[in-house]
């Protein structure tokens, strides 16, 4: 494995497994987020993620989430998706590791051609789980968004002692409408699963603060350390395809700077030096 690191980021060329192994320090990572290959064929820089079977699938999931405890700090948080049909093996695996607070959906509008002899997926789920649900990072404030009923509409609160207009600003439920990002938007990289910055930035802001170091096990298109870098946390970003570490080089502005270490990034390999002090 291959590890590069730029001021609070480090990226890591390698298996998920073995990079958790042996490169990420027990007890050292504020948030988890793992958004990894969903066993349902897609094709991830032209090589087919597909397990022969369910079993096998759900085993390699159990071996990157055992590893996670150990890495999550007693304070931490993870937020794990996965595709529809294996999230209740993840949830039912994990819950005498961590206090699962919310079953999330994203739901997202419609694209391309839907289903016509059953209901389309139009959603995701994620899992938001604790290691101590009595001590952990949760920023309401940070999160809140526009009440869509009583707020909007001046509705009174009778309920108090003083009546007054409910408030305008709420927490979201565990329901989220954000939509996927498409085609020609800013954002966009040539991923088949890339996830929104707004997603990411829900998330990041909710469970860590400033200074955080937060660990995305399955980078992708980097939108996790983008934002972690925006918002001031600390990332760590894994990924096996050296395609996409291009692309997230390119998104974290750090391509210049590999051009003056005379780094060479080309589609066979991505030159990257060696640094396995994974600590704070």
């Amino acid at each position: 494995m291959k590890v590069r690191k730029f001021a609070e980021n480090k990226i890591i060329l390698g298996d998920v497994i073995s990079v958790l192994d042996d490169c990420v320090e027990d007890g050292s990572i504020d948030l988890i987020f793992v958004d990894p290959p969903y066993n349902i064929g897609k094709k991830f820089n032209g090589k087919q993620q597909k397990w022969n079977s369910d079993d096998e699938y759900i085993k390699w999931c159990y071996q990157w989430l055992d590893l996670c405890m150990r890495k999550l700090k007693n304070t931490g948080s993870i937020y794990i998706m996965a595709a529809t049909q294996y999230m209740p093996y993840i949830d039912i695996y994990l819950r005498d590791k961590v206090t699962i607070l919310s079953r999330i959906v994203w739901y997202y509008d419609s694209s391309g051609v839907q289903a016509k002899k059953y209901f389309g997926s139009l959603y995701e789920p994620i899992l938001f789980g604790v290691k101590d649900q009595n001590n952990y990072t949760f920023n309401a404030e940070e999160i809140k968004i526009e009440a869509q009923t009583g707020a909007v509409r001046k509705l009174i609160d009778y309920r108090k002692q003083n009546p007054t207009v409910y408030n305008s600003k709420k927490v979201p439920g565990n329901v989220w409408y954000i939509p996927r990002v498409r085609y020609k938007m800013a954002e966009y990289r040539n991923h088949p699963t890339q996830k929104p910055e707004a997603l990411l930035e829900r998330i990041i802001k909710a469970s860590s603060n400033p200074g955080d170091l937060i660990i995305d096990l399955f980078a992708g298109t980097f939108t996790t350390s983008v934002v972690a870098q925006r918002l001031g946390r600390k990332s760590i970003s894994i990924e096996v395809e050296a395609e996409y570490i291009k692309l997230g080089l390119e998104r974290l502005n750090f391509v210049s700077e590999d051009k003056s270490n005379k780094t060479i990034l080309n589609n066979q390999d991505v030159q990257l030096s060696l640094d396995l002090n994974m600590g704070n």
